[in-house]
């Protein structure tokens, strides 16, 4: 897995009826994109260091800006 600042992580849901959830990369701390990353998650705003598991992709965006 890799990112970039700016892109938006999601996190599959296990339960049925449950919502995926997912937040803003704001942070990748190695330069080829490799976890952890600094996360704002959109269902309570809270920030934190996130290693993603197997459940999680990445949306990634273009250089113009578009998925």
């Amino acid at each position: 897995m890799y990112a970039h600042a700016g892109e938006r992580i999601v996190i599959r849901s296990h339960h049925v009826g449950t919502p995926e959830r997912d937040g803003e990369i704001l942070e990748v701390r190695h330069a080829d994109g490799s976890p952890p990353y600094r996360v704002r998650w959109s269902d309570d705003g809270h920030e934190s260091l996130f290693f993603p598991g197997p459940d999680a992709y990445v949306d990634h965006v273009d250089v113009d800006g578009k998925a």
